[in-house]
């Protein structure tokens, strides 16, 4: 393992090098140190692929003199914050990935950096990223295809990172069905409307994410030059199909999201009118008596039934008799 710079300074941040590896004829051939890369990339049958984590400008100094990489691929690298892309520099290729993690619930995004060469591959993290270990384990595990070059290094990785999108959309997928639940079941409160909105916010950053890597797999399959062997294409395609379909379901998610919006505002209009048809039929029926005890009310003199003795019990009675009757309509009606 190569020795790394915060190491040599004897301080406790997290390793630059992370790892510095040649191989040859698809097999391990040992660690290489920073001085030595530039001998090692022109053996013949040979190349080193190096690993970093959020390097200074001084290691990228370094590696840009030992690999040779373009200025301005070097540029992007330590400004990171890159849009996910593929550069052609003629002899190398510049290579820009979003990765995703979810942290406490929460989803975090990181940029993974590749420079592809002829007899090199130099990968670099920023931000939020699983460790590559495993990639380079999977590589040095299958010789046949690690013999190829660097270019099925490269789909090693974009496949590593492709595929952890997988768990994120499952997640969120699993999130809009109790988003689902909640609509129709208690209807949409405050707290859920944040989840909604939190959940489309997370779709959109996705979407922003990953839909740009179906335009890398593409260039990367239509450029004319060896840098990724003919071999590796159909493997290239795979990573490409796994894109197309978690941006299809990243777009089903946000249809259903939208619909299940769509459908909560229908049945909040629904309880609304179920309200109101109860208040109008509850006010008719007041208006009965209402009507009644205002006609009674009235200060006249010469009315017929104020002297009559059981005036006062016809009213009521009549009161409420009009008042079951309206009642009984409105039940029927399903206004009560």
């Amino acid at each position: 393992m190569v020795e790394s710079v915060s190491q040599q300074q004897g301080t406790s941040e997290p390793p630059m090098v992370i790892n510095c590896v040649a191989y040859a004829d698809g097999r391990k051939v040992g660690p290489v140190e920073l001085d030595d890369i530039s001998e090692v990339i022109v053996l013949p049958g040979h190349f080193v692929w190096s690993g970093l984590r959020e390097p200074d400008g001084a290691l990228m100094a370094k590696m840009q003199e030992e690999f040779g990489l373009h200025e301005l691929a070097v540029e992007d690298a330590l400004r990171a914050h890159q849009r996910p892309k593929v550069e052609d520099y003629g002899d190398s290729l510049f290579v820009v990935l979003r990765t995703a993690q979810m942290i406490d619930g929460e989803l975090a995004f990181g940029e993974t950096h590749i420079f592809l060469g002829e007899s090199y591959l130099v990968s670099l993290r920023h931000g939020a990223s699983l460790s590559y270990t495993t990639v380079r384990q999977r590589c040095e595990a299958s010789p046949d295809l690690l013999r190829k070059g660097p270019g099925f290094v490269l789909y090693a990785i974009m496949d590593f990172v492709v595929d952890h999108y997988f768990p994120i959309v499952d997640a969120m997928e699993e999130e809009l069905g109790d988003i689902e639940e909640a609509i129709f079941g208690d209807g949409l409160d405050r707290d859920c409307t944040q989840r909604v909105y939190q959940l489309k916010r997370q779709l959109v950053a996705i979407k922003r994410a990953l839909t740009p890597l179906i335009e890398v797999c593409t260039r990367i399959l239509r450029f004319d030059h060896t840098l990724v062997h003919a071999d590796v294409h159909p493997y290239f395609r795979d990573v490409y199909d796994h894109v197309v379909r978690i941006n299809e379901r990243i777009d089903s998610t946000r249809e259903l999201l939208s619909t299940a919006l769509e459908a909560n505002l229908s049945l909040i209009s629904i309880r609304q009118n179920d309200v109101t048809k109860k208040l109008a039929g509850w006010a008719a029926i007041l208006a009965v008596p209402t009507m009644i005890a205002g006609i009674y009310g009235m200060n006249f003199e010469h009315m017929p039934e104020l002297q009559w003795k059981l005036g006062y019990p016809a009213v009521m009675l009549g009161m409420v008799a009009l008042c079951g009757y309206v009642y009984y309509r409105f039940r029927r009606s399903d206004w009560l």
